[in-house]
């Protein structure tokens, strides 16, 4: 069935599952382009060049890497619904993007023209192996993802918008809106890297039915050329597109949503039986993904790692073992044609290396993704660390576990960007005083890290940010024996977040409040950043058991909270990620947002950010109110009700800090139900922040200390569940109040990325709208 499907998509026979992805000369017409919508237009047009991608075929993975067939029918669902040619359902609009999703340019032009030509090369490798291995992240989102993904790239590259919009409107008989439903879900796809969103999880729809789609792929120019190979993929997505039956609504395993870091017939059981033999093997998940099957009732897992390279490999795979009554086995080649590439376009960034460091840093990634050693790409992170204050900063791998279940496999992702030097200055002052700020952190110094080890912390404008979505800022490595004993690196993104607050609507907060947030919130953001990432994620120590028996902290250490020895660690093999599982991710950003608004609140932190006087006092306040008013108007977005489940970290993060302030009590945090029922208001009171607040804060972010470095799980858990409830009923029924909050829901932005282009020298393609429209 295999073969036969890789032949229909014109792949061959071979075990490599193959997506033609062509060279493309779509970035040198796009200014001839009469575009119906130019910022959906140009966003479409610029993913769908792949970033001038100069393979003539990509392959997305090796052996069983992309599902068969049958596996992938496992995932559809045939039954969805339809009036009047559009989807009916009650939540219909959660999931479909709307016709006028806000799109964005973020803009870099300024900071690349200023690199030397070796750096402008560089940049251009760099941004070429991440945008390869973002094709990956297609193949880590949903089962059909690469095949929506295979189908939208022919489609487009068939024919320039504008003679597929001739066809869609003559042939096809569309309207403007559907035509443009057809371009909003593209950038969609693309934007997240899949169908489903990368921040929140839900899946995303088309705004048109499925026979109104149909009509303009079958009267398409990709149609007239490869008849077959076009209705074989819409044959075989379509229903994988439509699908909203409670388990396809978002990505989790089992019952509770889709995950390709399983194979479809795994389960959170099967999960934890993996997590226990890894613990014991010391082996970490990052860049592996987990297959089951059943024979003759014996169970067998696939461990497979990520490796352009197949076969045996010493110290990296192993044949079948017993564990707890079933076999595993350790392979790799897993994403192995995509994984190459990254690999080749690294080897030509390491010829133009600005140093040593960086030489060793790409030489440790490239043995990483060729032979599937994570040890490799944590000895290349390790030289990065060591790579102070260079002019391009990158990093590479499979990073974030926000988006496996089992929260221990890592999402490719690769960025590049140019340093911010001014806005750097002031991170580093941050540094310079890191010490003095941590010792105000409401625990005792004995679960503050032996040493701070002072990182390279600066404020870049990113060229290149693949994924499923693009962060404001971020402290890596992850890897817990880095971190905690060599160091880390922190970055802000400087130009996502100004580009992250345009054209942006504020509901549920009175007119002076609206005023004061659109005045402040993004000086007030950079500031929460910088905190969140360097002193945040950047603090506190994990208590451990070490090999030969030897604890890393004082054995009559006690416990703040009780008062009593401590009595709970990590033992060997343990990590943070395994012992704290699918809360890890949520409970680590809570912490580390506390952290920021808890040291906010110091006149001298915000003075190194250039804020004195009444000018501090509204970052400070438009800092907390933020942060409440995300937790009331935001977060819940990211609530499933069907499964009781949170769908991303950093909302549930959000609401809980939001029910510990409101819980303080003593008038802090006012929310009222208005207009009817229909609206909410939300009320901060700005002068008792710094007494309620700081006081609320300061207890829970202890105890969320605390319960991390002694690794007490259960206490965690309890804490954190009870705080993440979304109740219907009592004096703020948040489940009644979810409903309010989707009626004032607004889409997420996306952003346009620049492109580097080779025409005699390597140039920037900045996709900004005022070169085509002023």
């Amino acid at each position: 069935m295999q073969s036969h499907f890789l032949r229909k998509i014109g792949c061959g026979g071979s075990s490599s599952a193959v997506l033609l992805v062509n060279r493309t000369i779509l970035l040198h017409r796009a200014i001839k382009l009469d575009l119906l919508s130019k910022n959906i237009s140009y966003l479409t047009l610029k993913y769908l060049s792949w970033r001038n991608c100069d393979s003539k075929n990509i392959l997305l993975s090796k052996n069983h890497s992309l599902l068969p067939l049958s596996s992938l029918q496992t995932h559809i669902n045939h039954s969805f619904v339809r009036r009047k040619g559009i989807l009916a359902m009650a939540d219909i609009s959660q999931f479909v993007l709307p016709n006028d999703q806000p799109v964005v340019s973020l803009d870099c032009e300024e900071a690349f023209n200023a690199l030397t030509d070796q750096e402008k090369k560089y940049a251009h490798h760099l941004s070429q192996a991440s945008w390869n291995g973002g094709l990956i992240v297609f193949l880590q989102t949903s089962p059909e993802s690469p095949l929506i993904f295979s189908l939208l790239h022919k489609l487009f590259l068939s024919q320039p918008i504008k003679e597929l919009q001739k066809v869609a409107t003559e042939q096809c008989k569309y309207t403007e809106d559907e035509f443009k439903a057809v371009l909003v879900y593209t950038c969609g796809i693309l934007t997240n890297a899949g169908n489903y969103k990368g921040f929140g999880d839900s899946k995303i729809l088309p705004n048109l039915s499925a026979e109104r789609f149909e009509s303009l792929v079958l009267a398409s120019a990709a149609f007239k050329k490869e008849p077959e190979k076009i209705k074989y993929l819409w044959e075989n997505v379509k229903n994988g597109i439509y699908s909203l039956d409670t388990k396809q609504k978002s990505l989790g395993l089992g019952d509770k949503g889709i995950s390709t870091y399983f194979s479809s017939n795994c389960t959170m059981e099967d999960a934890d039986v993996i997590t226990e033999y890894m613990k014991k093997k010391n082996i970490e998940g990052y860049n592996n993904r987990l297959f089951k099957t059943v024979e003759n009732g014996v169970t067998t897992y696939e461990i497979r790692m990520a490796s352009s390279l197949s076969g045996d490999a010493e110290g990296i795979t192993h044949g079948e073992e017993e564990f707890q009554g079933c076999k595993i086995k350790i392979t790799r080649g897993d994403y192995g044609g995509l994984i190459g590439k990254v690999a080749a376009h690294l080897e030509k960034a390491k010829a133009v290396a600005a140093n040593e460091n960086e030489v060793q840093m790409i030489d440790n990634y490239i043995k990483s993704f060729t032979q599937g050693s994570l040890d490799a790409h944590k000895n290349g992170s390790r030289y990065w660390i060591k790579d102070k204050g260079p002019v391009i900063e990158t990093y590479i791998g499979f990073i974030e576990t926000y988006r496996d279940p089992a929260g221990m496999r890592g999402e490719f992702e690769g960025f590049v960007a140019m340093v911010n030097k001014e806005m750097s200055a002031k991170f580093t002052e941050l540094v310079d005083k890191a010490e003095d700020f941590l010792t105000l952190l409401p625990w005792p110094k004995e679960f503050e890290k032996d040493t701070f080890l002072r990182p390279d912390f600066t404020s870049l404008d990113v060229l290149t940010f693949s994924g499923s979505g693009i962060p404001a800022g971020i402290n890596i490595p992850n890897y817990d024996e880095i971190r905690q004993s060599e160091g880390f690196k922190n970055v802000s993104l400087g130009n996502v977040i100004p580009a992250s607050y345009q054209q942006t609507v504020i509901p549920f907060l009175s007119e002076e409040d609206q005023a004061l947030l659109s005045k402040y919130r993004v000086p007030a953001f950079e500031v929460q950043v910088g905190l969140h990432e360097l002193l945040g994620h950047g603090s506190g120590k994990l208590f451990r058991r070490e090999e030969g028996g030897k604890f890393n902290f004082p054995p009559d250490t006690l416990d703040p909270l009780t008062g009593q020895k401590i009595s709970t660690w990590f033992e060997v093999g343990e990590t943070y990620d395994s012992k704290f599982s699918t809360m890890g991710s949520t409970y680590e950003e809570c912490r580390a947002e506390c952290v920021g608004l808890y040291l906010s609140l110091d006149k001298n932190v915000l003075r190194i950010f250039g804020h004195e006087g009444e000018t501090a006092n509204d970052v400070l306040y438009v800092n907390w109110m933020s942060m409440i008013w995300n937790g009331v108007g935001k977060a819940m977005e990211m609530y499933q009700p069907e499964t009781k489940s949170w769908l991303q970290a950093h909302s549930q993060a959000r609401f809980v800090i939001m029910k510990v302030l409101v819980e303080a009590g003593e008038g802090l945090v006012t929310i009222k139900e208005t207009d009817n029922g229909t609206n909410l208001l939300v009320i901060v009171d700005k002068q008792k922040i710094e007494t309620v607040g700081k006081a609320a804060i300061g207890t829970f972010l202890q105890k969320l200390q605390i319960y991390k470095s002694t690794c007490n799980v259960k206490a965690a858990k309890e804490m954190y569940d009870k705080y993440s409830e979304v109740s219907d009923s009592g004096v703020h029924p948040w489940a009644k109040w979810r409903a309010i909050v989707m009626a004032h829901k607004q889409p997420r932005k996306m952003f346009v990325q620049a492109n580097t282009i080779l025409s005699g020298k390597f140039e920037i393609f900045q996709f900004g709208f005022h070169k085509f429209y002023h």
